[in-house]
């Protein structure tokens, strides 16, 4: 198990330090580590809520948590939930998640380097609180075929469009992580489809990695900060097109 509480470290800082990674990261991990899919996803799922109950925590005690931008990204993602849900029963679920996992690694791969090469990207879009639950809903939305991307859509979207401190977005993405990952976990628990044990692995290695990571997140200058989750935003990208093109 040794291996798998290394892996839960690195994705723990990851998390702790830009908000971002956790299920981009940790369910291609653990199924190429051998772990059934369907159980990768599920225990992921258990990982990030743990994970992010602890990043709360630890972001809160720094007062790096817009509570009121959670809340309506939250709000926003009900409906989606909910629609999902709806539109998982009469799709094929296959079908979805390929070309939306597809699209998401194309928009993301673009932004991110649109943003490292220009430093700063002006969207001609005045922001409001209405294009908060806009977001929430859209994210909540690919979430439910995608699994991925909660972290990466939001990180973006408020640091490019809506101008928000990088600092404070890694706090809004891991409390607005934690819920949609708490709900999503459930439903995989109800079936039967998480492994407990491996998880106790991951998120021994989690919890002090991230604390390393909001150690590091409060010291770090926003520039270089906001570069490090564009960064890290476009390697999920490609990894992401990789996994459908090859």
């Amino acid at each position: 198990m040794l291996p798998f509480t290394g892996l839960g470290l690195l994705v723990g800082f990851l998390v702790g330090l830009t908000g971002v990674g956790g299920g981009a990261l940790m369910t291609p991990s653990l199924i190429f580590l051998g772990v059934e899919p369907l159980t990768a996803v599920g225990t992921d799922l258990l990982y990030a809520t743990v994970t992010r109950i602890f990043g709360v925590f630890f972001h809160g005690r720094k007062g790096r948590i817009r509570y009121d931008i959670v809340f309506r990204l939250f709000a926003g993602s009900v409906p989606a939930v909910i629609l999902g849900g709806i539109i998982l029963r009469e799709v094929d679920k296959e079908v979805l998640n390929e070309y939306l996992t597809l699209l998401l690694g194309l928009i993301l791969v673009a932004s991110s380097v649109l943003s490292l090469l220009r430093e700063e990207l002006h969207f001609p879009v005045k922001p409001r609180w209405a294009y908060v639950y806009v977001l929430g809903f859209i994210v909540g939305l690919t979430v439910q075929f995608t699994s991925i991307g909660a972290g990466v859509i939001v990180s973006f979207a408020l640091m490019n469009v809506a101008r928000i401190d990088p600092r404070e977005v890694v706090g809004v993405t891991i409390a607005y992580g934690l819920a949609l990952a708490g709900l999503s976990f459930l439903n995989y628990a109800g079936i039967g489809v998480v492994d407990y044990r491996l998880a106790g692995a991951l998120i021994l290695g989690a919890i002090p990695g991230v604390y390393l990571g909001t150690h590091v997140n409060s010291r770090a200058n926003k520039n270089v900060l906001k570069k490090v989750i564009n960064v890290v935003i476009l390697i999920i990208g490609v990894l992401m097109l990789i996994d459908k093109v090859f």
